[in-house]
């Protein structure tokens, strides 16, 4: 059975655990990968991140030219050449999902760890003036897709040893501020989400879930919501990868229901 550290009776909580956290350069051999939204930003750099680490990584973006420079990258860095399926999170239907999770299982076996990140920010605008056509694509992408997901590779992560899913969240999905509708909104919807899967899971104790807060990082997104900011007074994507790689790999077996920050400090207004 999972069980959080908390209730383990351990000295140091999940959260500084994961600050402390330096991942050795096979911590994830043999363990088979999948990352959605891989083709910028957080899920580019953890893509990299993860095939570093030893893994069999899989990319899922809709942008199919982008994925497969990362994978150049990655095969070119000398690491194991990564898959890549494309697919437009928004538009996908059950049945996209079902063929994903086929494709993964013929290729893979199995899926040892399933990261979910792909996410659009959406409109920033008061709830009374806020467009229902641009909070339904909002909530597609950011909390009915990655149900669609679970749901297709769940039996493909019940064959892992070393399962983990990590829900990547947001601080407007923990604390809301005004006019970040819909995406607050879906954080907030992620967080539930992986509450109850971390709850129904951890009898079974295969699978682990966590969520996990990036804070304020250098990317198109955190630009898109902040236009005036600097972008070199952030993190890059690249600094803040440990903190998968912690959720993915053995050392965080034991951390499950947990919401975790990727920086030790940040405002309470965060996006990716």
């Amino acid at each position: 059975m999972l069980e959080t550290l908390v209730e383990l009776g351990c000295d140091m909580s999940p959260q500084e655990r994961l600050f402390r956290f330096q991942p050795a350069p096979d911590s994830l051999v043999q363990q088979i990968v999948v990352i959605t939204g891989a083709s910028r930003g957080i899920g580019s750099a953890v893509s990299r991140a993860a095939a570093a680490a030893g893994a069999q990584t899989v990319l899922l973006a809709r942008g199919a030219k982008q994925m497969e420079t990362i994978a150049d990258d990655i095969v070119k860095a000398g690491h194991i050449e990564p898959g890549i399926v494309p697919v437009n999170l928004e538009g996908a239907t059950v049945d996209d999902y079902t063929k994903i999770a086929g494709l993964i299982s013929e290729r893979y076996g199995r899926v040892d760890s399933l990261v979910l990140n792909a996410g659009m920010l959406g409109e920033m605008a008061p709830l009374a003036t806020y467009d229902p056509i641009s909070w339904a694509r909002v909530f597609q992408t950011n909390v009915h897709s990655q149900f669609l997901l679970l749901q297709a590779l769940l039996p493909l992560l019940d064959l892992s040893d070393n399962g983990s899913i990590i829900f990547t969240s947001s601080g407007v999905g923990r604390k809301a501020r005004a006019f970040w509708g819909a995406y607050a909104a879906s954080k907030f919807a992620t967080e539930g989400m992986m509450q109850i899967l971390a709850d129904e899971l951890a009898e079974r104790g295969k699978v682990r879930v966590n969520s996990l807060n990036p804070g304020r990082v250098r990317t198109q997104m955190r630009a898109q919501a902040y236009p005036a900011e600097d972008p070199a007074s952030l993190p890059r994507a690249e600094d803040i990868t440990d903190a998968y790689l912690f959720l993915l790999c053995s050392d965080s077996a034991d951390v499950h229901g947990c919401a975790l920050d990727a920086q030790a400090s940040t405002p309470s207004a965060r996006t990716k």
